[in-house]
């Protein structure tokens, strides 16, 4: 399979590529197309393109803007089977999903667009007669968004909606393994009447350089960047210099606590729902499973038995549950994370293999102890290691021991003991009985080393506007 249309990248306009650098399907390991392989001087240039167009964009009116982000939206609907079967050659996804996630990355621009129109102040009481105070609230500025390869379509508009309702500017750098979804949606953009330089699209076979340009340069007032935590805190002291406003989505390592009231069927489903989605390549999947003793072994059980149904293939077809892992070093490492524990004492109940090329088995681990490499390390592959726990307090206390704190889930129809437990665990998404949990109109982020700052909801707009207070003496 190939795809040969966006060899260029997008800043004031489109452009041709000097250099072009060449896209694995993980399908069936063929070159899938060929992607413009921006540099320092395209990253220069985007950066003068971002700050001519944002202020004349800044000076826009929240229902202009409204109104280009609602046609953006309906463009993207309209050919979320395209930008579906794009994601799925070039990274992977399940052709279902990625049609589900069309629509979640149309949502986030569904919701901005309606926040766009509320970017409000307020009048502030005085404490003279001859004085007025009140708030505005104004765009940070030019911002750049580095996207990663899971979510390739929803990570660009969970960040691009917010700041381009604000009124800002954004310069998006896609993953290398996924850069033709990011230049679809640029496309749709400039289709439906998107000004030159307001989003820009500049895909990069090594981010290094495009990125230090970035940084460096005092008119990006803002960066977004969603992926591992080590590249989080190098980004983190890069923005120093320049103090940039930081948005940072970061690693995760989540537990999964399935307590002994649980309706078992429901809780595997979710729990099967919230694991091998996306071949387990999310940050919000479970990597640890906790279920506690008296349940253990039939949980264990029907857990076995669900995954085994999940179907392994090829991801454009529509009956794939389980598509490939996006490289061989995501192969590589859940194959390392498995031999570690069958080295340690683990069980392998289910899978525990490669497939051909990038496929992985599903699979399900038990005897699992707390020093093997899983209980460590985000696997980010379709690995369920199962694990028991006796008390409440005590499942507490193995799901907050890690320094990680993005997302964690609890099974239970106790009431009392959801909210204490939801209230106890050390992370920015808690899914109650919901393996799922995000949409765009709730807060996405993580504490800890998981992050700083939400996306989503009106959360998401604010991390994109500067509150400016002017005191106004009319005496």
């Amino acid at each position: 399979m190939t795809f040969t249309t966006h060899a260029r990248y997008l800043t004031d306009g489109w452009h041709e590529a000097a250099s072009t650098f060449a896209v694995t399907s993980p399908v069936d390991g063929s070159t899938y197309g060929h992607a413009a392989d921006c540099g320092r001087a395209e990253a220069e240039a985007a950066v003068t393109a971002s700050w001519q167009a944002f202020e004349a964009w800044r000076t826009t009116s929240g229902f202009e803007r409204a109104a280009l982000l609602r046609r953006w939206q309906e463009a993207i609907l309209a050919r979320s089977h395209e930008i579906a079967q794009v994601m799925s050659a070039e990274m992977g996804k399940p052709v279902r999903e990625a049609r589900g996630e069309a629509a979640y990355a149309a949502g986030f621009i569904e919701w901005y667009a309606e926040e766009a129109k509320r970017v409000q102040g307020e009048w502030l009481s005085s404490h003279r007669p001859g004085r007025r105070a009140l708030t505005m609230r104004q765009p940070v500025g030019p911002a750049y968004a580095v996207t990663p390869w899971n979510f390739p379509a929803a990570m660009i508009t969970r960040k691009a909606a917010p700041a381009l309702a604000a009124g800002c500017t954004m310069i998006v750098k896609p993953a290398e393994q996924a850069p033709f979804t990011a230049l679809l949606l640029a496309e749709l953009w400039t289709e439906v009447g998107g000004p030159p330089g307001t989003l820009q699209v500049l895909p990069a076979s090594d981010p290094v350089p495009v990125t230090e340009v970035m940084m460096a340069d005092a008119r990006i007032r803002k960066v977004t960047f969603t992926g591992s935590t080590e590249v989080g805190r190098l980004l983190y002291r890069q923005s120093a210099d320049t103090i940039k406003r930081l948005s940072l989505e970061l690693g995760g390592h989540a537990p999964y606590l399935v307590f002994d009231d649980a309706d078992i069927p429901r809780a595997v489903r979710e729990v099967v729902a919230c694991k091998f989605r996306n071949a387990g390549q999310t940050c919000v999947c479970t990597n640890r499973i906790y279920v506690q003793a008296g349940i253990l072994e039939t949980f264990t059980d029907a857990l076995v038995e669900a995954v085994s149904a999940l179907r392994v293939g090829d991801p454009t077809s529509e009956e794939t549950d389980v598509g490939p892992l996006v490289d061989q070093q995501g192969l590589e490492k859940v194959e390392a994370h498995v031999a570690d524990a069958i080295a340690r004492g683990g069980t392998v109940a289910l899978g525990g293999s490669r497939g051909d090329g990038l496929y992985y088995q599903p699979t399900v681990i038990t005897g699992v102890s707390a020093d093997m490499q899983l209980m460590h390390e985000e696997t980010f592959g379709p690995v369920a290691p199962v694990l028991s726990f006796e008390t409440e307090a005590e499942a507490i206390a193995r799901a907050n021991d890690t320094p990680f704190g993005l997302a964690a889930y609890v099974y239970t129809h106790d009431l009392a003991r959801a909210l204490r437990v939801a209230e106890a665990l050390e992370y920015g998404i808690v899914g109650v009985n919901d393996g799922v949990p995000s949409v765009p109109y709730a807060p996405f982020g993580g504490v800890k080393q998981s992050g700083i700052g939400r996306e989503g909801g009106p959360w998401g707009i604010d991390e994109y506007l500067e509150v400016k207070y002017v005191s106004l003496g009319i005496d």
